[in-house]
């Protein structure tokens, strides 16, 4: 089908295809980032769903992206996580990048927790640190690759829907309390998406920081909007993976930048998982 043209009906088919082979009904959704797939590890009673098996899913091609849904209970609270995302730079939709986040709408969640690998630009940020997203900056939308594009259907949400609470106040302070009782310093900054995948020029990245964006990456913004859309209130981490580099450098060689960002991922990934376990607790008390 064209993959553009996802209707109501075509979420609730996929929805409905899903719940049909678990006995979990959500409440929470959480998409884990480069090197952040742990988060699905070690769920109760977990139903494991390919993204190769659901239907009209596409594969995540990323490497540190393991592909799969699943579905089952951390701390007790119904929940689904996405452990792996589709990108725009791999040659999907924005309809297609934000399906599953549809879905899991449909599916009845009522918080998206959303998690990212990120660089810092924001000077006084270390490798290592965790921000709790307060804005972000889309500079594909302003291009016009926008996930809200195209004919709007009420059923879904509105045809303008307001973004200026794009990230829960009440859950980012619920999320300052769990990581000051954990002894987390949580960062709080804007995060900026470009589409990717090279990594941005010095020159690009102090444009960035003058418009005030505290950290970049290639995800996260579209299913933001969507989840906005529907409804769904949002809470979103970027861990910071590297520090960027604002001025030319003098070497030919090139940097590994990947790699470094799903190391550190991998380093950072329990503390980032205790943050959102604790987190997931207080909202299911």
């Amino acid at each position: 089908m064209n993959e553009a043209s996802f209707t109501f009906e075509d979420y609730r088919a996929i929805a409905r295809w899903i719940l049909e082979r678990t006995p979990h009904r959500p409440r929470v959704g959480i998409i884990a980032g480069s090197g952040l797939g742990g988060l699905g590890d070690g769920l109760e009673s977990a139903h494991v769903f390919p993204y190769g098996d659901i239907p009209q899913f596409p594969q995540s091609t990323v490497a540190g992206h393991a592909g799969r849904l699943v579905l089952g209970r951390l701390s007790n609270v119904p929940v689904v996580v996405m452990q792996g995302r589709f990108h725009f730079y791999e040659g999907h939709s924005m309809h297609r990048v934000t399906l599953p986040v549809r879905v899991m709408a449909t599916m009845g969640i009522e918080t998206l927790i959303v998690t990212n690998a990120a660089g810092g630009i924001n000077p006084a940020f270390n490798v290592g640190d965790i921000m709790c997203i307060n804005d972000h900056i889309f500079i594909p939308g302003m291009a016009g690759h926008h996930p809200l594009i195209g004919p709007n259907d009420d059923r879904l949400g509105p045809r303008f829907p307001d973004l200026s609470n794009a990230y829960s106040p009440t859950l980012r302070r619920l999320a300052h309390e769990v990581a000051a009782e954990q002894g987390i310093d949580l960062r709080d900054g804007v995060y900026v998406m470009v589409s990717g995948p090279s990594y941005e020029t010095p020159a690009e990245l102090r444009f960035l920081r003058a418009i005030g964006a505290d950290a970049v990456g290639m995800s996260t913004v579209p299913e933001v909007v969507v989840a906005r859309h529907q409804g769904v209130k949002v809470l979103g981490f970027s861990l910071i993976t590297n520090k960027v580099i604002t001025e030319p450098r003098e070497s030919d060689e090139p940097m590994e930048l990947h790699e470094e960002v799903v190391a550190i991922g991998n380093q950072r990934a329990a503390v980032l998982r205790e943050l959102v376990r604790g987190i997931v607790a207080r909202l299911g008390a």
